[in-house]
């Protein structure tokens, strides 16, 4: 089948192919798809290899298996629920800081949690929920549906600005994450609190602390978080 075009929606990777059929990835914890020629060894953990017109392949590999691969319609793998409805990007010129309210709007659950839902907002996963909620100085564990419209105009500026600089500098590789190329990132030496429990805020120099939110660690001040 031809490669008519590769796409994002939230996590997952868009593929698509003939006939509407999408050729879905999702790379979970560990997952890498790879970019390689055919007479490249193969690596133990890789699950699926795709040969491309020009010999090379196309290779998913995932060690811990917490990614995925989906092959349908669109249509088909919405009904079916192997891929779930998402949110609005945050990114899209079109998502403005007032939907970001009402979508934080009388939800009794944390910040970091609801930035973690994909149906709520989609595309923020663990380091950058942190990093936003650093840069907007609200705390991960205050309810969503008590903020303030400016509080939320702050996070909906935070979370835009730590994505595309993480885009622009091409990912964080703070553990497994390597791009199509096998090529690290380079955001992960520019994350502000991700990582680094216990290590002096760049801002305030108090230690910074870990609590656990939604099963996710999850870093921050709490002093310049309030």
């Amino acid at each position: 089948m031809r490669i008519g075009n590769v796409r994002r929606r939230g996590k997952y990777i868009l593929i698509e192919l003939e006939s509407d059929v999408l050729l879905v990835v999702h790379l979970g914890m560990t997952g890498q798809l790879r970019l390689v020629g055919a007479d490249a060894p193969l690596e133990t953990h890789t699950h699926a290899v795709f040969t491309l017109d020009d010999g090379r392949h196309l290779r998913y590999r995932d060690v811990r298996r917490f990614g995925r691969l989906l092959l349908g319609t669109e249509k088909a793998l919405l009904a079916s629920k192997k891929m779930p409805l998402l949110g609005p990007e945050p990114i899209d010129p079109d998502f403005v800081s007032e939907e970001l309210y009402r979508r934080f709007r009388k939800r009794r659950t944390s910040l970091k949690a609801i930035l973690l839902d994909q149906a709520t907002i989609a595309g923020v996963g663990n380091i950058y929920a942190d990093e936003s909620l650093h840069r907007a100085r609200l705390r991960p564990d205050r309810m969503a549906g008590g903020i303030s419209r400016k509080s939320a105009q702050r996070l909906h500026e935070s979370l835009r600005h730590s994505l595309q600089t993480a885009i622009a500098n091409r990912g964080s590789s703070v553990d497994t994450y390597r791009d199509a190329w096998g090529e690290i990132g380079g955001q992960q030496e520019k994350l502000m609190v991700y990582g680094r429990a216990g290590e002096p805020c760049f801002t305030c120099g108090r230690p910074l602390a870990m609590i656990r939110i939604a099963g996710r660690s999850t870093v921050f001040c709490r002093r310049c978080q309030h």
